[in-house]
């Protein structure tokens, strides 16, 4: 079991959120609270770029994880 320190994980979240700007036109990740706000519509390939991103993402934390 792998436990992420609190710097591994505001890391993540930093990431995720810069996928989500840059990929698909999302400010934030954080409830607005009003539909207009909270709910996008994107295309499938910055959906499927947002993925990809992800993935690489991770690859790259796994293989710094591991030196």
């Amino acid at each position: 079991m792998c436990v992420m320190t609190n710097a591994q994980t505001t890391a993540r979240r930093s990431r995720i959120e810069q996928i989500a700007r840059e990929k698909l036109g999302v400010e934030t990740l954080e409830s607005q609270r009003s539909d207009s706000l909270d709910f996008h519509e994107v295309a499938v390939w910055q959906l499927r770029a947002a993925l990809e991103a992800a993935f690489e993402a991770g690859l790259a934390a796994a293989k710094e994880n591991h030196r």
